[in-house]
């Protein structure tokens, strides 16, 4: 498909109060069309049938939906690991927003294939002045890297992203939740001693103590365990 047909599509599927209901869950990303995910997950799919390097070679990045569109065509393009990783090299500095960064890593299920190829990859970005290279790194390792073989490693590089911003933090927040899930006598230990920010902390154990995936008695530890802010 082209550029003038992918435009064509997005603007014939739009949804004006989806748009706007959008826009406010996202703020400040790419103007946005209204186009439901799972009506780009179906094209992504077909894209990634056809010709997805020429496509992703000539891609549109006028649209939150045009750059979401791309990091969907990356997870679903089958190909070789390292040329998919040199199209991702170029995606990444696109994400404006929490809502492609988050859907393009979860889509990118081939890092579970190769993930010593991936995680050398995504080390780089962890040192990253930019929020969203770090939140990147944050969520693609939750995604596919929480194994009994990588979970110190996981952790250490939580521990580790320090970009100040809010998306950064959330990010790494969601990961530790998720990971205690898994494997709570590991992230625990992690709880006990870490360099995170206070946000970042705590706002880890407040989505632990939300999951239905924790048992109550592990959530009145967690409770107790919060950091006490100065006002």
């Amino acid at each position: 498909m082209t550029n003038e047909e992918i435009c064509a599509w997005l603007k014939a599927e739009a949804e004006p109060k989806f748009q706007k209901f959008t826009s406010g869950l996202i703020p400040g990303t790419d103007p946005i069309i209204g186009v439901r995910i799972p009506k780009l997950r179906a094209l992504a799919k077909k894209i990634a049938k056809e010709d997805w390097r020429g496509y992703l070679e000539h891609a549109a990045c006028d649209t939150y939906e045009e750059i979401m569109l791309q990091g969907l065509v990356l997870g679903y393009a089958k190909g070789e690991i390292d040329e998919l990783l040199e199209y991702v090299r170029a995606f990444i500095p696109k994400i404006h927003d929490w809502s492609v960064n988050d859907c393009f890593c979860a889509t990118f299920k081939i890092a579970q294939k190769h993930r010593e190829k991936v995680w050398n990859f995504l080390m780089p970005y962890a040192k990253s002045d930019q929020e969203f290279e770090q939140r990147v790194v944050a969520v693609m390792l939750m995604d596919h890297f929480l194994t009994e073989e990588y979970i110190a490693r996981v952790l250490s590089v939580w521990d580790r992203l320090d970009h100040p911003g809010y998306y950064r933090k959330m990010g790494v927040a969601w990961g530790v939740a998720t990971a205690y899930a898994k494997y709570p006598k590991e992230t625990h230990a992690f709880l006990l001693e870490n360099h995170l920010d206070d946000e970042t902390y705590n706002k880890a154990i407040q989505k632990m103590i939300e999951s239905y995936r924790i048992s109550a008695e592990d959530k009145e530890i967690l409770r107790g365990m919060k950091r006490k802010l100065q006002k």
